[in-house]
């Protein structure tokens, strides 16, 4: 195992690190997912508004019908104007409202995709300081509430606002005291609504937050699931979960409960409203100042600021929830993120060069500031094909050698060279695209035994794969599963042994055709005749290809070409296994204790 003075520290950026934006800030986020399909949602607004004009237009026929009915006339048109204009206006509204949601998906998946984008090129240190589960829940859950905010939120509001203002001067034009009346009681309810935003706001965005726990400790728990059942704590995770989950509930029915609060004070003032126009527009219709027909198409006008009022509500309503969505996107879309160039690299023997020669100059590391040192002045050459092996106690700095090398992380000082150009200065693409990588625990991805094998190497040919397959002692097990190539190797390559999971890892490395080949204890789950078989592989591989290697075995380091000897973040000594034994006691304890003890 990586010691722990050698590894990255664990994730310290959690969920509830969070915080929203300023309004022109957010105002400013949102109309970057808006701006693509402003002239979408401009006609769904279109649509919307003359589905509101066809409504606006009812009152005023039935007014007429009315007079029309006292006056002894004939009402057919009257009836037939009145049908087509809810026909006509329900059919607008349909397909407006079909436009809009056709365009909120759309919003959805462009942020996803820039989202997803984003977080595969984030910069190594940036991941191991940020939950993988909370990242994920932003890419789920926090890009679904978008979609209401920025199209929904957007037309409601504009639409609502016309649609109100309209109906307020109709209502104007019909009488000006009993909209006195209304205007009053809609002003002293709008308080109670306007109480209710931030409230709104905070209980979502908390159980946004909840949310990203939950799939946190859920990536956690899966990640290593049999460990999990080994050690009896289903129970304590279960528990673990149910807390976030419950967190979650609580603030989301917070967010029920203001949004309930916000949307019954619309139906309290219309009703107010009702009982207040009836009274005192029946003492105005009692006095004569207006008609019957006038007060019913008021009325009429009263319900039918319902609508316009409710959409204004509910606008705010999903922007104070889309604004939590929206902070947390942004946030994520914030982290450091590394360049890469669209261009496929050329395959390892296929680039240019050869074996690659590697060199450190007086290099310095930590993973950020106020943590200690890693690597203290570290100065080694590699000139090019055969095998370094790197030994050392915990804690050495060895695995972050290989970390460096492939710019997972930058070097606080010094410079780290690859065929003598700094590694800086190098495309990461073709970086590495000359270099192959088996880490420390070698990983297998979810998916079948093809996939991971030219996962590195898509373009692979079958030949390429039946000799790599032979090279890493992989074809008898391709032999006995049952479906060979196309075998699903299950989460994390579940359904593999801890050996065969190293060997598809090392098989992956090779099929890629390196210059410069990195092996971080690639042997370490390996039986003995594989091992053997792993080192004539390794041996082959390195008269072409410059070989790095962390190794704890003895069989292993006895064959490299020179042996880089680290302690304490310091390159201590440089030389073949017999030179060191003679010449540096820290090698020759490891030696005669560690190396010498895993052979025995």
């Amino acid at each position: 195992m990586t010691p722990a003075s050698d590894v990255p520290p664990a994730s310290d950026v959690t969920a509830t690190d969070t915080h929203r934006l300023p309004a022109r800030e957010t105002f400013r986020e949102l109309y970057r997912h808006f701006r693509p399909h402003r002239w979408t949602v401009a006609f769904g607004a279109l649509l919307a508004l003359l589905g509101a004009a066809s409504g606006l237009l009812q009152p005023l026929a039935a007014k007429a019908l009315v007079d029309r009915l006292g006056a002894g006339e004939s009402v057919n048109g009257i009836l037939l104007l009145l049908t087509a204009l809810v026909v006509l206006g329900t059919v607008i509204h349909a397909f407006g409202a079909y436009v809009l949601e056709r365009t909120a998906e759309s919003v959805v998946l462009a942020a996803r995709r820039t989202l997803i984008g984003r977080l595969l090129r984030l910069r190594v240190p940036e991941v191991e300081r940020t939950q993988p589960g909370d990242l994920m829940s932003r890419v789920t859950s926090d890009t679904t509430l978008l979609r209401a905010v920025t199209t929904q939120s957007i037309v409601s509001a504009v639409t609502g606002s016309l649609s109100f203002v309209a109906t307020l001067v109709m209502m104007a034009v019909m009488d000006a005291v009993l909209l006195g009346v209304t205007l009053g009681v809609i002003v002293l309810i709008g308080g109670v609504v306007a109480l209710a935003m931030p409230r709104i706001a905070r209980a979502t965005q908390r159980a946004q937050e909840a949310v990203g726990e939950i799939s946190t400790v859920l990536e956690r728990v899966f990640g290593a699931f049999r460990t999990v059942k080994a050690s009896g704590a289903e129970e304590r995770e279960t528990a673990v979960v149910d807390a976030a989950a419950r967190r979650a509930w609580r603030y989301g029915v917070r967010t029920a409960k203001w949004q309930s609060v916000a949307g019954s004070s619309v139906g309290l003032a219309v009703q107010v409203s009702f009982l207040a126009v009836l009274g005192i527009g029946g003492a105005r219709v009692a006095s004569g100042a207006i008609s019957v027909s006038t007060l019913m198409a008021f009325l009429l006008y009263l319900f039918y600021l319902i609508e316009p009022v409710t959409e204004l509500v509910e606008a705010a309503s999903q922007y104070q929830v889309g604004s939590a969505a929206v902070a947390r996107i942004a946030e994520a879309e914030r982290l450091e993120a590394e360049e890469l160039e669209p261009a496929v690299p050329a395959r390892g023997h296929d680039a240019p060069g050869g074996a690659a020669s590697v060199r450190f100059e007086d290099v310095t590391f930590r993973y950020r500031d106020g943590l200690p040192y890693v690597h203290h002045g570290v100065t080694f050459e590699v000139p090019g094909a055969g095998m370094t092996a790197f030994v050392g106690p915990s804690g050495a700095g060895k695995t972050t050698v290989f970390g460096l090398v492939e710019r997972f992380y930058e070097a606080t000082g010094g410079r780290v060279l690859v065929d003598g150009r700094d590694v800086r200065d190098w495309p990461l693409t073709e970086l590495r695209g000359a270099i192959g990588y088996v880490e420390q625990d070698a990983p297998v991805l979810a998916g079948t035994l093809r996939e991971n094998l030219v996962f590195a190497a898509p373009g692979a040919t079958e030949d390429e794969i039946r000799d790599v397959l032979v090279r890493a002692r992989l074809d008898a097990l391709v032999d006995r599963l049952p479906d060979g190539l196309e075998t699903v190797v299950g989460h994390r390559g579940s359904k593999l042994s801890g050996g065969e999971r190293q060997r598809v890892a090392i098989a992956r490395a090779l099929l890629r055709r390196p210059r410069l080949l990195l092996l971080d204890e690639a042997a370490s789950q390996l039986d003995a005749v594989n091992e053997l078989a792993l080192r004539d592989v390794v041996a082959e591989v390195a008269r072409e290809v410059t070989v790095l290697v962390v190794a704890h075995r003895l069989s292993t380091v006895t064959l490299a070409d020179r042996i880089v000897v680290m302690d304490a973040g310091r390159v201590r000594a440089i030389g073949t296994h017999a030179e060191l034994v003679a010449e540096d006691p820290l090698y020759g304890e490891l030696a005669a204790t560690q190396f010498l003890a895993t052979t025995r």
